[in-house]
């Protein structure tokens, strides 16, 4: 089967994007899981750019790859230069990277307004460019810039800046679609005319503005590119590029007759995709094709009696081949299918006057402002206490939260009194604010008995006002994202009048779905 060659740009073009920002760890860390997943291609920055860029090479050569093959980005020879006195190129050669992609300009609307040379120099810039690295013993990849848009505004030349490249000894011309405004249409016309006549192996780099970045990829693979750059998760500048999970994921399982990463298969796709979000300090995208949260997650109580029993019937694949998982949602909109799918979790299958119990209370809860389908924590806690199979590791006494502002200085406490068993408990804390002072407070009246609280931390924390036409009497919904030291992540809801008691309730549900699911 044809291998289509993924390179990844997510250190370098991805960094652009917006909120994005790499430390140097950062960098190696994700290059080193690409590389161990049998990306072809890393690239990691542009030397000259930046210290960080300078360094993160300087690391790679102590510690090279051991699959994927290292590119260090650039672009041509500055005009009036020769390659060896530039000193891009300088840095570039200095990086030791096996693999120099080279950027450099199509569209002759481009070389006259923004390069301002000639189109004859931009021809000699491009093939000065690639010769040096050949000589130097590197491989090169050429990325046709703005290749759509110059070939659509004269092909001539646009056939001229590739055949300048593939001559000069470029091992891929990458067709980059840079301002994201092409039609996938376009891109198999334009693919197919430029790869006539032309010695060298096209790939394609698309970026997302017309939300088709991966459409224009499949497009351009369809009428022969071998390689697809993009980034993990489609970060980039702007919209985003062509995210590599997706084509990576369609590739494999959709279209027919291709191998990716090696054939090693991309069940590896979802932890990737949540490990590049975590490493980057962003939440999921929820609704993202394949890895998402929410990519096979079912709430409409006709669809999950179908996948019941025909998965496929709302399912275009198995969770499990790209490393996902199905989710039942509960709702009111969920039916006894939605009940009995989630049902065997707790050995309730054949309890049908149970099952429309919890189905009445999710119904009257949902009314009231609860919401379930982020806190499938606080769901199992529900059906627990409806089956009666539920005791409290704990019992509140009371509690009281204080704040207090002085010159500026805020200073919050809480005290926490429980019942452990036959024992009470009087625990006074600090905090940055109220639920973080409530929940330090718990953890020392608990820590003692249960030591597996201390690993747990807070994920997310968040508040949605619920009537808002009561003003500040209206009712809010706190709900709470926690992991523990294992990895495992859930959520669980409160709803009250006072966001403390919300968050308390949140909190307490939290606390007890870890000790419920450690099995104490």
């Amino acid at each position: 089967m044809p291998t289509i060659e993924l390179y990844d740009t997510t250190l370098r073009d991805g960094a652009q994007g917006e909120g994005v920002n790499f430390s140097l760890e950062d960098k190696v860390l994700i290059a080193r899981r690409l590389d161990e997943l049998g990306f072809d291609y890393i690239e990691g920055g542009y030397p000259l750019s930046n210290p960080k860029d300078a360094e993160f090479f300087q690391r790679m050569q102590a510690e090279p790859l051991k699959r994927s093959k290292l590119c260090a980005f650039g672009m041509t020879r500055r005009r009036g230069v020769t390659a060896a006195d530039d000193p891009g190129m300088i840095a570039l050669k200095d990086s030791q990277a096996p693999v120099i992609t080279i950027v450099g300009k199509t569209s002759e609307f481009h070389v006259n307004e923004v390069l301002r040379v000639s189109l004859e120099e931009n021809l000699a810039m491009i093939r000065d460019t690639i010769a040096y690295f050949k000589k130097l013993g590197r491989e090169v990849i050429y990325d046709a810039e703005h290749f759509f848009d110059g070939w659509k505004l004269n092909p001539k030349y646009a056939a001229q800046t590739i055949a300048a490249a593939a001559e000069a000894g470029a091992m891929r011309i990458v067709m980059c679609d840079t301002n994201g405004g092409s039609m996938p249409e376009e891109v198999s016309r334009i693919a197919s005319e430029a790869a006539r006549g032309l010695s060298v192996p096209l790939g394609i780099h698309t970026h997302n503005d017309c939300d088709l970045a991966v459409a224009n990829s499949l497009a351009a693979i369809d009428v022969g590119a071998i390689q697809v750059q993009g980034t993990i998760n489609g970060l980039g500048e702007r919209c985003g590029n062509a995210d590599l999970v997706s084509v990576a994921a369609n590739l494999a399982l959709k279209k027919q007759g291709y191998t990716v990463l090696g054939g090693r298969g991309v069940d590896c796709l979802t932890e990737l995709s949540r490990y590049v979000y975590e490493i980057a300090n962003m939440n999921y995208r929820t609704n993202q094709a394949f890895v998402g949260p929410s990519a096979f997650a079912h709430k409409g109580g006709m669809h999950v009696h179908a996948i019941n029993r025909v998965a496929e019937s709302y399912e275009h694949i198995t969770p499990e081949s790209v490393g996902n998982e199905r989710r039942v949602l509960v709702s009111e909109l969920s039916g006894r299918s939605n009940i009995i799918a989630l049902a065997t979790k707790h050995n309730i299958a054949e309890d049908k006057e149970l099952m429309d119990r919890i189905l009445r209370e999710v119904v009257e809860k949902e009314n009231q402002g609860w919401q379930f389908e982020a806190a499938e924590a606080s769901f199992a806690l529900l059906v627990q206490r409806l089956a009666g199979s539920f005791t409290p590791h704990f019992e509140l006494v009371k509690y009281h939260t204080n704040v207090e502002s002085h010159a500026g200085e805020v200073a919050t406490e809480a005290t926490v009194k429980l019942k452990v068993g036959d024992e009470v408990r009087h625990h006074v804390a600090e905090g940055d604010g109220p639920v973080n002072a409530l929940d330090a407070a718990l953890r020392k009246a608990l820590v003692k008995q249960f030591p597996q609280l201390a690993d747990i931390e807070l994920v997310d924390y968040k508040v949605r006002v619920i009537n808002s036409d009561a003003a500040t009497a209206a009712r809010v919904r706190v709900v709470i994202e926690t992991r523990d030291a294992d990895g495992d992540t859930w959520g669980t809801v409160g709803v009250n009048e006072n966001v403390i008691q919300a968050s308390w309730d949140a909190l307490v549900d939290s606390f007890e779905y870890k000790l419920c699911k450690d099995g104490r």
